[in-house]
């Protein structure tokens, strides 16, 4: 049953009173990012509601900073940056704790000559993989763990700084540490119970192994649901955060230490709201959940695109770290790319592979999409691996670079089978600006290098 935390009619009840004087019309972005307008509340109850808003199309082609950029067939100057149709999505109306007197909700993207949905926006790859799984009587749940690094130095601060030289909330190791986590618990109480008066579900909030790292982890859900509690949560613990004269990033890795992880727990249910992947076999798995799990090994490498999306996505794949580099599954083992978890109705897998840059709708329809793939091919299950699977030299790896990653996402035959050539052009559109932009940037590994010694 779907929840709505905020009703249009308690809505138009609370701008009455003036509780509410705006409301945020939001859209994910490529790279997983809020985008959209601040309406004045009464005009959007009058206007918006029935009829929508615009935004330029170039909102979903463009780079993290904004850039008009070539190659996407669907914004361009030749084809004149016009606009496509925001259409609210009242299921996911709320109110935003941390900004008082506003509301928020998500829209979905649709062309103004009414040809039907954007195909490439996050949110409706998303929904075409579900209804790919419906079709064998099956419905997804995830929830999404997102670590991230807080800095006691204010964003403007860490600009003017080069984000060089910044101060961790903590200066050891917090990693389960009640003692570390108490010194910023203030932060982390105002992020979990404002979420919660947004409408999501938070279960906890814990220290990690990085200087000033923390997670705050939310109940699963029905994965669309999920993921637009992912983008809502991640958008407004910065603004919190901001607001609190701190910093967090969730970059996969902003320095040499720990990088921040993004585990997504993943299950299926049936018809009957059973697991669909609990059974007699192997690990206690079904015949289903042992043609899932072997559909998303299978299509790991093809589709790390979506799990690893940047540059930077793939510096945190380090041997002997958490974070995975073989492509192995294993129940309740760190070393593996999917880690069986939990018991009867509660088991689930968690893919450890995404790091917390990740889009949450493309991963999960990354996830989804694997799982079909496993189904409807009826592929076995690789055995279970008992050990460490960074030692497994048969095993195969997460790609180490975006320019891998781009290779294996190109040359693939489930991708357009799975998305759409569209959707496998976009993307990897997206992928080439960014490696273009790498190429031409100078680091300042090469400057400290060689500056002077060379």
């Amino acid at each position: 049953m779907k929840r709505t935390p905020l009703t249009l009619e308690q809505l138009r009840v609370a701008v009455n009173e003036g509780e509410i004087d705006t409301v945020v019309l939001a859209l994910t972005d490529m790279q997983g990012r809020l985008q959209g307008k601040r309406f004045h509340a009464p005009y959007f109850l009058d206007q918006v509601v029935d009829n929508g808003s615009e935004g330029c199309n170039y909102l979903l082609a463009v780079d993290v900073d904004m850039n008009t950029v070539d190659g996407y067939a669907m914004s361009s100057w030749e084809r004149g940056y016009g606009d496509f149709a925001m259409r609210p999505d009242l299921d996911t109306l709320r109110r935003t704790p941390w900004q008082p007197g506003s509301a928020l909700l998500l829209a979905d993207l649709e062309w103004l000559d009414g040809s039907g949905p954007v195909v490439a926006s996050p949110r409706q790859i998303l929904r075409r993989q579900l209804d790919r799984l419906a079709a064998h009587g099956l419905t997804a749940y995830a929830g999404t763990e997102l670590e991230f690094v807080l800095y006691r130095d204010s964003y403007e601060q860490a600009w003017s700084r080069g984000y060089r030289d910044l101060t961790p909330a903590n200066q050891y190791n917090v990693d389960y540490s009640l003692l570390g986590t108490a010194r910023v618990e203030p932060l982390l109480r105002r992020i979990r119970t404002e979420m919660a008066g947004a409408g999501l579900t938070p279960e906890s909030a814990k220290g990690e192994c990085n200087l000033g790292q923390h997670e705050i982890a939310f109940r699963y859900d029905e994965a669309v649901r999920c993921a637009d509690h992912h983008v809502i949560y991640k958008n407004g613990t910065k603004e919190i955060a901001a607001q609190e004269g701190m910093a967090i990033t969730f970059m996969a890795k902003p320095n040499e230490r720990e990088g921040n992880s993004c585990h997504i727990h993943f299950s299926l249910r049936d018809a009957s709201g059973s697991s669909a992947m609990l059974g007699d076999g192997p690990a206690h798995l079904s015949v289903t959940g042992q043609r899932v799990l072997a559909g998303l090994l299978a299509t790991m490498r093809e589709f790390s695109l979506f799990f690893a999306p940047n540059i930077n996505s793939y510096k945190r794949y380090q041997p002997g770290s958490f974070a995975p580099t073989a492509l192995r599954w294993g129940t309740d083992n760190r070393t593996c790319a999917l880690r069986l978890v939990g018991h009867g109705q509660g088991m689930r897998v968690e893919n450890r592979v995404p790091g917390a840059d990740v889009n949450p709708y493309l991963a999960i329809a990354a996830l989804v999409a694997g799982a079909v793939h496993g189904i409807e091919n009826e592929l076995e299950l690789a055995d279970e691996c008992t050990g460490s699977a960074y030692d497994d030299p048969q095993a195969e790896r997460v790609p180490t670079t975006l320019r891998e990653a781009l290779d294996l996402w190109q040359g693939s035959g489930v991708a357009p089978e799975a998305f759409g050539d569209e959707v496998v052009a976009h993307y990897a559109n997206q992928a080439r600006v960014e490696l273009t932009a790498f190429d031409a940037a100078v680091t300042d590994w090469e400057l400290t290098r060689g500056f002077e010694r060379l």
